[in-house]
């Protein structure tokens, strides 16, 4: 369980870090602009990132084994994205614009937002590692 709310918020700080660096993607706090209303929903956010990683990508990962090969590991960075996406969507069916990528509406989808996902899987996996080292250094987990 600790382990689970430590890594919730290492999601957190990671997802609040792409929303501010990258243009395409977006956080709108779910009930309001307050900074409470910001922190619970980067926590629910990364909640379900955490729930995403942690039961869909290994099955994925398994699955797409071959494709690891063929590309040398480039792949990671497609499925991390389209995990992102995921992630994005469901947040979507909380809250209609909660936390989106340019082109990926419930109403639409436009091609050239996918390398958006890409650079924020590519910049949340920066995070992570860099989150996860801290919190080994400090001995939390």
């Amino acid at each position: 369980m600790k382990r689970f709310l430590v890594n919730t918020v290492i999601n957190a700080l990671g997802l609040w870090v792409i929303s501010a660096l990258i243009p395409g993607v977006h956080l709108v706090p779910y009930g309001g602009d307050g900074i409470g209303n910001l922190i619970g929903t980067l926590l629910v956010i990364g909640a379900i990132f955490g729930v995403i990683n942690s039961l869909i990508a290994p099955v994925i990962k398994v699955i797409a084994f071959p494709l690891y090969l063929l590309t040398f590991g480039l792949i990671a960075f497609v499925i991390n994205g389209s995990l992102l996406l995921f992630v994005a969507w469901i947040s979507q069916q909380l809250s209609p614009g909660t936390f989106s990528i340019d082109g990926f509406t419930p109403s639409g989808l436009a091609v050239n937002s996918f390398w958006w996902a890409i650079l924020a899987a590519l910049i949340m996996s920066v995070c992570s590692f860099i989150g996860r080292g801290l919190s080994k250094a400090l001995k939390i987990l």
